[in-house]
C-alpha cells in the first residue's frame, strides 16, 4: 500500500511545500492543513481510517493514536516535521530536510528483542529516622516493605512493614532479582511490652528483594546507579526527590519487558586463550559491571545491561554487537536521509546525533521557543550516544554528510565518545566531528548556526558488512591519496604485529593462541605469517611469547597488502639425518645439539645424541631397535606348540 503524507503547517507557523515533498520522496501528499489535531481532525480520521497515513506531527502523537484506537484501526506512522524541520531561524528552504525525515520514517523498524522481568513488589528501603519510616508507611499498602534502619532510633510500633538493622555488605542483581547479604543482622522481636526490641546480631544473613529504595544519602550501592533498573536513590533532605522516588517505587509491581540491547558470539571473543590475557575493552568500559570474565570469553548479564553500547563500539572482533537496533539499521537510516536530502536539492547536510530523552527535548524546545535547527542540520535519534562510534562516524561522512555533531546529555559517558572521535579523526574525519556540550536549547541553536560545513571531496560510498569492513571501506574512501599506514591511538582495534627476528625462535605459540587467525604458520617450512586486516590488537600473542619478541603497533594499512599474508619471520628447516625429511628449525636443532649432545647424561652416547637430529618417525624407529633404550626388550620366547604339551605329559 502506498503511504500518504498528511501535512499540517501548525496554525500557519511554518512553510511546507507539498508538491516539492511529493517529488522528492515519491509519497502522495495531502493538502497542507492548518489545525489537523483540532478543527480539521476529521481529515486526520479519514486518513487514519484509510490505513495509509503518515502524520507529519510528533507533538500530538498521543491524540492521533487515541483517534486510531477509537476507529478500531492500527495507529499510523509518524514523522516529526514540525519541530525537527518546520521551524528554523534562517528562513532557508526546509523541503530537502523534510524529505530526508519523511524517507527515514518509511524505513521498517527492526523488531526489538525483550526479556520478561517480574517484580512481586518486595522492597528494601535503606535510610535513617523518620524519612525511611515515612516512605515505608506510604509504600506498605502496595509493596512488601522492609526498612534497613541505619540509626539507633526506636522503630515504629506499627507492623505494616518490617524493620531490620545491620550492615549491608553485598548487593547484586537488578529489578526482580536483587540478592543481599548482611552482617550484624538484627530483626524485630515483636513480643513484650514497651518499645520494640531487636534480636542478637548475626553475620551472614542473606535475602532477596525486587527493588531497592536508597534514602541513605551515602554512596550508591552500584556503579552508574541511574542505569540500574529497580534501584532508586534520592537525597533524604530533598522532599521533592524523595516523593518522586516513592511514587516511582510504587509502580514496580508486575511483569515488565526489558530490551535485549546486545548480541554476543562468544566464539569471536578475544578475551583470553590458554590462560593468557587478551582483550578487556568491554570489561573496562561497562558502567554497570554487566560484563564479567568467563574463562576464555566473557558473559553478559542482559538484565544488568543498561544498553549504553560502549562495549559494542570498542569490541575489536565483533563478538559484541548492538542489537537494538543493529548497526546496519542505523547506517541505512543515515543513508536514506542523506540520499533524499540531496535528491531534493540539498547539499552537504550536517548530522546532529542525539538521544531521544534529553536531545529530543532540547530540539523541541529550541524549535518552539528559539531559532530551532538550521535547515541543513538533519537530526538523528539513537538509543544511546555511545553506540555511535568511529564506524558510524566514518560511514556517515562517506555517505555524504558534511560534518557530524553529537549532542551530549548530562549523563553521557564522555570518555568513550571522545576516544571514538579521536579514532575516527585519525582515519580521515579530522575537523568533521564535534561534541556539543550545551545546556540550553538556545545555546544549541547558536552553536549550530555559527557553524558551516564544506562538502567532502569524496564520492558517496556504499558501506556494507561488519563494523571492521565498514570502517576499512570508509577509511579507504576518505584517504584515497594516503600510501602509508595510518597511525592510530593506543588501544585501537586495528594494527600490526611486529616481531624481533633475532629473539623469535619460531615456536609458534602465538599462532596456536591467536583468536582471529591473523597469525598463521606454514606447514612446509618454519615460517610465521601475518594478515594485518584480521588482527584485533588483543595482545594475546605478545603476552604468550616466551621470548618477548612481539610488540603491537596500532595503525591501519589501507593498501591491499593488509589483506594478504606476509612473512614476519622464517628460517631454514633442519633435515632428518636418517630420511632427509625437513622438520623443526635448523638453528634451534643445532643449538640444542650443541648444548646437549655429549654433554648431558641422557645424551652422552653418540647414538642418543643423534636422536635430536631425527624426525619423529625415525626417532621412534631408532628407539625401538635400540638395545639400551626404554623400548628395548629381550629375545622373544619360542612359541609353544601342542607337541611341547604332549612331551611334558610323557615326562610325567
Amino acid at each position: 500500500m502506498t503511504k500518504r503524507l498528511i501535512l499540517c503547517d501548525c496554525e500557519g507557523s511554518q512553510k511546507i511545500d507539498a508538491q516539492g515533498l511529493s517529488a522528492a520522496t515519491g509519497l502522495s501528499c495531502s493538502r497542507v492543513h492548518t489545525a489537523l489535531c483540532t478543527r480539521e481532525i476529521e481529515s486526520a480520521a479519514t486518513a487514519i481510517q484509510a490505513g495509509d497515513a503518515i502524520i507529519a506531527c510528533g507533538q500530538e502523537m498521543a491524540r492521533f493514536e487515541e483517534l486510531a484506537d477509537e476507529l478500531g484501526v492500527e495507529a499510523p506512522l509518524f514523522v516529526d516535521l514540525r519541530d525537527r524541520a518546520g521551524w528554523n531561524g534562517d528562513g532557508a528552504d526546509t523541503t530537502p530536510k523534510m524529505a530526508a525525515l519523511a524517507a527515514e520514517a518509511m524505513l521498517p523498524s527492526p523488531p526489538v528483542k525483550t526479556l520478561d522481568v517480574t517484580s512481586a513488589g518486595a522492597c528494601l528501603i535503606i535510610g535513617s529516622g523518620e524519612s525511611a519510616f515515612a516512605a515505608a508507611a506510604q509504600l506498605a499498602g502496595v509493596l512488601s516493605v522492609t526498612v534497613l534502619q541505619l540509626d539507633d532510633g526506636e522503630p515504629p510500633v506499627e507492623r505494616s512493614f518490617e524493620v531490620i538493622r545491620g550492615t549491608l555488605v553485598r548487593a547484586q542483581g537488578t529489578l526482580g532479582q536483587f540478592s543481599l547479604r548482611f552482617d550484624g543482622l538484627q530483626m524485630i522481636a515483636p513480643g513484650g511490652r514497651g518499645a520494640m526490641s531487636f534480636t542478637a546480631p548475626r553475620d551472614g544473613g542473606e535475602t532477596t528483594c525486587d527493588l531497592i529504595l536508597d534514602l541513605s544519602g551515602g554512596a550508591a550501592l552500584f556503579p552508574a546507579p541511574h542505569k540500574r533498573d529497580g534501584y532508586l536513590r534520592a537525597d533524604p533532605g530533598n522532599r521533592g526527590a524523595v516523593a518522586e522516588a516513592i511514587f516511582e517505587a510504587g509502580q514496580y509491581v508486575g511483569t515488565f519487558e526489558k530490551p535485549v540491547h546486545l548480541a554476543y558470539d562468544e566464539l569471536l571473543c578475544a578475551h583470553t586463550r590458554a590462560g593468557q590475557s587478551g582483550c578487556t575493552r568491554c570489561l573496562d568500559i561497562c558502567p554497570t559491571s554487566a560484563i564479567q570474565p568467563a574463562g576464555e570469553h566473557v558473559e553478559i548479564d542482559p538484565y544488568a545491561c543498561a544498553g549504553c553500547g560502549a562495549c559494542a563500539s570498542l569490541c575489536p572482533s565483533g563478538a559484541i554487537t548492538y542489537d537494538a537496533p543493529p548497526v546496519e539499521a542505523l547506517i541505512a537510516r543515515m543513508r536514506v536521509m542523506v540520499d533524499s536530502y540531496i535528491a531534493a536539492g540539498g547539499n552537504a547536510p550536517r548530522l546532529l546525533v542525539h538521544d531521544e530523552d534529553h536531545g529530543g527535548e532540547m530540539i523541541r524546545l529550541a524549535a518552539r521557543f528559539g531559532r530551532g535547527l538550521p535547515a541543513d542540520v538533519i537530526p538523528l535519534s539513537v538509543p544511546a550516544l555511545s553506540t555511535f562510534g568511529h564506524t558510524e562516524i566514518l560511514a556517515a561522512l562517506v555517505a555524504g554528510y558534511g560534518d557530524i555533531n553529537i549532542l551530549l546529555s548530562p549523563r553521557s559517558e564522555r570518555d568513550p565518545l571522545a576516544y571514538q572521535i579521536s579514532l575516527a579523526e585519525a582515519l580521515g574525519a579530522s575537523g568533521r566531528v564535534r561534541l556539543c556540550d550545551v545546556d540550553t536549547p538556545d545555546a544549541l541553536s547558536d552553536l549550530l548556526y555559527d557553524q558551516t560545513a564544506e562538502p567532502l571531496s569524496v564520492e558517496p560510498t556504499l558501506t556494507m558488512g561488519s563494523r571492521r569492513q565498514i570502517t576499512r571501506t570508509a577509511a579507504k574512501a576518505l584517504n584515497a591519496d594516503v600510501q602509508t599506514p595510518i597511525a592510530l591511538p593506543d588501544g585501537a582495534p586495528y594494527g600490526a604485529v611486529l616481531v624481533d627476528t633475532d629473539a623469535c625462535t619460531l615456536c609458534l605459540s602465538c599462532v596456536s593462541l591467536c583468536p582471529s587467525g591473523a597469525l598463521v604458520d606454514n606447514e612446509d617450512m618454519p615460517q610465521l605469517r601475518f594478515q594485518e586486516d584480521a588482527c584485533l590488537q588483543c595482545g594475546i600473542c605478545a603476552t604468550a611469547c616466551p621470548e618477548s619478541a612481539i610488540t603491537l603497533e596500532p595503525r591501519m594499512d589501507l593498501s591491499d597488502a593488509a589483506l594478504k599474508q606476509q612473512v614476519l619471520n622464517e628460517e631454514e628447516p633442519f633435515c632428518c639425518i636418517e630420511c632427509g625429511a625437513a622438520f623443526g628449525v635448523k638453528s634451534t636443532v643445532e643449538k640444542i645439539v650443541e648444548k646437549l649432545a655429549g654433554k648431558h647424561s641422557m645424551f652422552a652416547d653418540s647414538d642418543a645424541g643423534k636422536l635430536i637430529q631425527m624426525c619423529d618417525n625415525c626417532r621412534i624407529k631408532a628407539q625401538y631397535h635400540s638395545t639400551s633404550g626404554p623400548m628395548a626388550a629381550g629375545e622373544r620366547p619360542r612359541v609353544r606348540t601342542t607337541d611341547d604339551y604332549f612331551s611334558k605329559r610323557k615326562d610325567h
